[in-house]
């Protein structure tokens, strides 16, 4: 990939991570465990929101922290294709991995809802609308990132190590 693609691709990726941050530092903001037990308090809705809430601050630091090294590679005079590359590696495996496989699945996608329209993410027990949202509005972002990051999934590592094998030759 060019140069001018990668560059495009970490502007691109860096204003979905934006979009996704603000929505989730929003939620995180106004709620906590008390206000998500309000209407169901018994001890497995606390111990799912817990592992929820817990989900949701991973995948923010997660992002929060790929923003930040996506905004050095695009402020950096000459371009590094290399660091790049490993940034945009970072936020497939770190932030995309981390929505769609959360450690104490909350949630789950469910891919086959992917192509009729429905929502394709299921909730293991069924949150308060509020956090049903979140989930939701962010959806969208982790999956275009997922589209346009699926080469860092595999490729981009599978190239680093014939690299390093060659240099070690």
């Amino acid at each position: 990939m060019s140069a001018a693609n990668i560059q495009k691709l970490c502007e691109s990726t860096r204003e979905k991570l934006k979009f996704g941050i603000e929505r989730t530092e929003i939620f995180l903001n106004e709620y906590a465990l008390p206000q998500l037990t309000t209407e169901q308090f018994d001890e497995e809705m606390v111990q799912f929101y817990k592992g929820f809430l817990s989900e949701l601050r991973h995948l923010l630091v997660f992002s929060e922290v790929s923003y930040e090294k996506l905004g050095v590679v695009l402020r950096r005079a000459n371009f590094d294709i290399e660091f790049a590359e490993k940034a945009l590696y970072n936020v497939y495996h770190h932030c995309v991995n981390n929505f769609f496989y959360p450690k104490n699945e909350s949630y789950a996608e469910d891919g086959r809802y992917a192509y009729t329209g429905q929502d394709a993410i299921r909730f293991r027990i069924k949150p308060i609308q509020e956090a049903r949202n979140i989930i939701l509005n962010i959806t969208k972002v982790y999956e275009e990132l997922r589209d346009d990051l699926t080469y860092y999934e595999s490729d981009y590592l599978t190239e680093r190590r014939m690299q390093s094998q060659r240099s070690h030759a």
